[in-house]
């Protein structure tokens, strides 16, 4: 009963922790787009992003973050040493977690630069940026469903097709709303 729990707990604080970090992401495209602007109403914008993207950080997404690896990390225990050396596919995805961690604590530095307008992401950069956890998603979400039925290639092939795919529609939408 305790895995359930443990594993219930897990998704909820994974989803909490991947939905903080999209709209954390598009805070910063708005927020860069904002001081980009630099009329009437950017110190207004700045100022209330500022305020959204701590929030954001310290209210949603960090505790969302220790909850997942918490409740992750214990149910590795409760599974064993053995199992964790059996599963091959719990290593993979505990270096994309890592990375996804990284990402997180990167995004802490992004809100300080932003802050004093410090930050050399464009807006389009942005809009990049906040296409990382989407693919770290996929792959970690692919590990943990097909496990040991996959090869590294295939998740490797799938990774790049979906770059390629986020990097043509983002390319797409750049040129409709150049041309609006």
């Amino acid at each position: 009963m305790l895995i359930l729990l443990l594993k219930t707990v897990h998704i909820i604080g994974f989803v909490a922790w991947f939905a903080a970090m999209f709209y954390l992401g598009r805070l910063f495209v708005y927020h860069k787009e904002a001081l980009e602007a630099n009329d009437d109403r950017t110190g207004i914008l700045t100022a209330q992003y500022k305020l959204m993207e701590w929030r954001v950080y310290k209210i949603i997404m960090t505790p969302a973050m220790i909850l997942t690896w918490v409740c992750g990390t214990w149910m590795v225990v409760s599974y064993g040493m053995d199992w964790f050396k059996l599963n091959p596919w719990m290593h993979i995805k505990l270096l994309f977690l890592l990375i996804l961690s990284g990402y997180h604590g990167y995004s802490k530095g992004i809100i300080k630069k932003l802050e004093n307008n410090a930050v050399k992401f464009t807006s389009m950069g942005f809009r990049y940026f906040n296409e990382v956890p989407t693919l770290l998603l996929l792959v970690i979400v692919a590990l943990a469903v097909f496990r040991n039925q996959t090869s590294p290639v295939y998740l490797t092939m799938v990774m790049c097709g979906t770059i390629a795919l986020i990097i043509f529609f983002t390319l797409l939408y750049k040129k409709i709303r150049s041309q609006s």
